[in-house]
């Protein structure tokens, strides 16, 4: 077996990636009333995020906020209801919006909507990653098995180096997300990353390109 090039966990230019943290996110939902499937802690990991946001500003790392929404007549919906989920991120329902309050958001933040898993299908995400001259992306969100694993995927097939925080992302269920992170790290050594090792390597950039 071919030994994998050690990296760092940020190599050249950084961007951190907030997948779907929405405002349903934090809403009192019942469990068995959700349209989507959370693990336990859901909120809690989306609402750690924010720690991650806070020191990506401080240290001039952009961020760029993924909202995935649906017309209310459906017509964009695809396959989506297939499987486990539900009808959900309807641009009719206030929940689907961003949740600005909790994460901080300004007005003139990054923002880009999707209408599928990927936060690279059908967006101009690429276009602005370009412009950016991002190399790293840093993933935060929901959920880890879903649009966090297939937007790393899209991400690590156009050649990015992919870092997840494992504390800011859950999925449908903890074995979802283990299986998820599992998979993720098999792509790329060193992709599953802990929030304080993460906030470490964004002061070291900050410094490095300070002096």
């Amino acid at each position: 077996m071919a030994i994998s090039k050690k990296r760092d966990l940020i190599e050249g230019r950084a961007a951190l990636i907030v997948i779907d943290i929405q405002k349903s996110t934090f809403a009192p939902i019942p469990d068995d009333k959700r349209a989507i499937a959370h693990m336990p802690d859901y909120a809690e990991r989306m609402a750690r995020s924010k720690v991650a946001i806070d020191k990506a500003r401080e240290v001039g790392i952009p961020v760029i906020f993924i909202q995935e929404i649906h017309r209310a007549n459906l017509i964009d919906m695809g396959r989506e209801t297939d499987g486990d989920e539900d009808v959900h991120c309807l641009d009719s329902n206030p929940l689907t919006d961003f949740a600005e309050e909790e994460l901080g958001m300004r007005p003139d933040d990054y923002r880009i909507s999707k209408r599928r898993y990927s936060a690279f299908y059908g967006t101009d995400l690429e276009i602005l990653l370009k412009g950016l001259k991002a190399e790293t992306l840093i993933l935060v969100g929901g959920l880890t098995d879903v649009c966090v694993h297939y937007t790393f995927v899209d991400a690590h097939q156009g050649d990015y180096f992919c870092r997840v925080i494992e504390d800011c992302v859950a999925g449908s269920s903890l074995a979802a997300h283990q299986a998820s992170l599992n998979a993720v790290e098999y792509l790329q050594h060193g992709a599953v990353r802990g929030l304080d090792e993460v906030l470490d390597a964004m002061l070291k950039q900050a410094a490095t390109h300070a002096a």
